[in-house]
């Protein structure tokens, strides 16, 4: 920065006319040292102005918001703070940094946690003033609280296909809220007892799930199972085509799916699957194609050490335990056990979706 500009900047710390006019000849680097400068001098003001002036010509300089953080931190203002703190890492990950960038994010980054840590701590004694102690609240109004305080990531459905409008996004539907749940329940040990025999003669009619790289289905983390069996399933009904030899072996199974509302679309629904992942396999995270529909697991046999995760949440399959889940939502699977892991998979209506919505959907689907 030259002489004339750095006496403008002392005679107006607060950013007034004199700065204003020397901007357009000071570039981003020149004003990143001043600002670094002031702030070495213990001159806050100063800094902020410079600050103010860095940022308005380089609106996506992350060392510029990250100093600008530090500022409004030092001062108290903790709201600012974290917005800026949380804008310079946007803008980091979208940005190529030096390591020397790379080190001040990662600073950025852990001032950011504790100032959400000290946030939520100073709600959650408020609240217990109040009469709201932390085991009182609702799953919803913790929800909002543990995303306030970066302790959960808000996750959206993400369709790679086809995107219907105004459908809540939720991770795990409740069972309780499907009538058909419990007799599908209580069908489980018949279930079980098709599966077991037809793994009894092996795995042969299993197929690899991911079978191409078209760029529409799960595939995502996964090109290590592309036509790898790890992941595997043998179809009852795959987009609406029947599979007769399997239904003709699994009858009392496919009787009880079909008491479920199933979409019913030539060509594309319903699909009913058995999926086996084997011991020590990971499906990366993902996500589905339709959010019209949702995706359900009944899980058959699980070993220990299998776990499921939608978005921020992570489940583990419990045998007989129907999942219900939004698979537009980013998930991934693990069978860290010593066995495979088979559950039941088929997809169902959105409950959300009237009786006139899911006729022109099928109208559209429809082959």
């Amino acid at each position: 920065m030259n002489h004339e500009g750095e006496a403008a900047f002392r005679t107006n710390p607060g950013g007034g006319p004199a700065l204003a006019g020397s901007a357009a000849a000071v570039d981003e680097v020149s004003w990143l040292r001043l600002a670094e400068s002031r702030s070495a001098a213990n001159d806050p003001a100063g800094t902020e102005a410079a600050l103010d002036q860095l940022l308005e010509i380089a609106p996506r300089s992350v060392r510029g918001h990250i100093l600008k953080a530090d500022c409004c931190a030092r001062a108290g203002d903790d709201y600012a703070a974290c917005l800026l703190y949380r804008k310079a890492l946007q803008l980091g990950a979208e940005t190529r940094l030096s390591e020397t960038e790379a080190a001040e994010l990662q600073r950025a980054d852990a001032a950011l946690t504790r100032l959400q840590a000290g946030a939520h701590a100073a709600r959650e004694a408020r609240l217990t003033e109040r009469g709201l102690p932390a085991q009182s609240w609702s799953p919803r109004f913790r929800q909002a609280l543990e995303l306030a305080a970066g302790r959960r990531k808000l996750y959206l459905q993400e369709p790679t296909a086809f995107n219907y409008p105004g459908l809540p996004h939720v991770q795990f539907f409740d069972p309780a809220g499907f009538d058909w749940v419990p007799a599908l329940e209580a069908a489980v040990p018949a279930i079980r007892e098709e599966l077991l025999a037809i793994l009894a003669t092996g795995t042969d009619a299993f197929r690899a799930y991911i079978q191409n790289d078209s760029g529409t289905g799960p595939l995502g983390g996964n090109k290590a199972l592309l036509h790898n069996k790890d992941w595997s399933v043998l179809s009852l009904c795959e987009n609406g085509w029947l599979a007769p030899d399997i239904v003709q072996r699994c009858p009392r199974t496919w009787d009880a799916v079909l008491r479920v509302p199933l979409p019913r679309i030539a060509g594309w629904g319903p699909t009913v699957v058995f999926s086996l992942l084997k011991a020590g396999a990971h499906i990366a995270p993902h996500t589905g194609m339709f959010n019209t529909r949702l995706i359900c697991h009944l899980p058959l046999i699980v070993p220990a050490g299998c776990r499921f995760r939608v978005g921020n949440e992570i489940r583990a399959w419990e045998e007989g335990k129907l999942m219900i889940f939004d698979d537009t939502i980013e998930h991934e699977a693990w069978n860290d056990g010593p066995d495979d892991r088979v559950v039941l998979i088929f997809d169902i209506w959105r409950p959300e979706l009237g009786e006139q919505e899911r006729h022109e959907l099928t109208a559209l689907f429809s082959d």
